[in-house]
């Protein structure tokens, strides 16, 4: 489970991209109706793991480009 910073860090990577695609609706309520909501629970899961791999691929990108690591 990633810490307050992590996660606030990966629900921004997704965040302005999810109120896009549902315009009648926010991240932060998604995550309320997760709580109690299997779909919203699942929906909630993958746009997180689109967080995550844009996360990764960041940090690859960034670690490709330094020439200590």
């Amino acid at each position: 489970m990633p810490n307050n910073e992590e996660q606030n860090y990966l629900e921004s990577l997704v965040r302005e991209e999810f109120e896009r695609c549902h315009p009648d609706d926010t991240f932060e309520d998604l995550k309320r109706r997760a709580a109690f909501s299997k779909e919203d629970k699942g929906l909630l899961r993958d746009w997180m793991a689109v967080a995550r791999a844009r996360a990764a691929a960041e940090r690859a990108k960034l670690t490709a480009m330094d020439p200590a690591a």
